[in-house]
């Protein structure tokens, strides 16, 4: 079995396919609750702990170039689903400029 194999059906084990939404819902540890960076999928990889999302991506797309981020285009960061209406390879202002939309989005539905 390759390592690409291996690092999938690793993740594979910890993910619930939404069937609703298509996103495939991480179901292990995260990176917490409490500032910028939490409730992002997190897992043991090698000797490191490592962005679920992020492994998921170079698993099957490649290198994340370092002018680039992983954006969550559906809007759920427990999605680990490498596919174009799940995570997007973008610019940081991109990927800025749609969570400041979605954030307005979700005040609208509020209201």
């Amino acid at each position: 079995m390759s390592r690409r194999q291996k690092i999938l059906e690793k993740v594979m084990a910890r993910v619930r396919v939404d069937e609703e939404t298509g996103c495939w819902i991480w179901t292990g540890p995260t990176s917490g609750s409490e500032g910028r960076g939490a409730g992002y999928p997190r897992m043991s990889l090698g000797s490191q702990t490592v962005a679920v999302h992020l492994v998921m991506w170079t698993n099957e797309h490649g290198y994340i170039p370092g002018k680039k981020e992983i954006d969550h285009y559906c809007r759920n960061r427990l999605c680990v689903r490498p596919e174009p209406d799940h995570l997007q390879l973008v610019t940081r202002k991109r990927n800025a400029i749609r969570r400041e939309q979605a954030r307005k989005e979700m005040r609208c539905e509020e209201i």
